[in-house]
């Protein structure tokens, strides 16, 4: 755990992707792979702002309280 947060606060979130295997370049994808692979970045994206909305909402929830 402690490497992952060291990775993390040095280079990111980019550091914590898993990087084994070989990927394919994009002018090696077919249109269904890249068509695949752009659902997935939104769906990833998605979550992400989901998981802000509710850290926003219930940062907004705690701050009414404290009134």
């Amino acid at each position: 755990m402690y490497q992952w947060v060291k990775k993390f606060e040095a280079n990111g979130e980019e550091a914590l992707q898993d990087k084994r295997g070989r990927k394919k370049e994009e002018y090696e994808l077919t249109a269904e792979e890249k068509f695949k692979l752009d659902m997935k970045h939104l769906e990833r994206e998605n979550d992400r702002l989901r998981a802000e909305n509710a850290f926003l909402k219930k940062l907004e929830e705690l701050e009414r309280r404290r009134r």
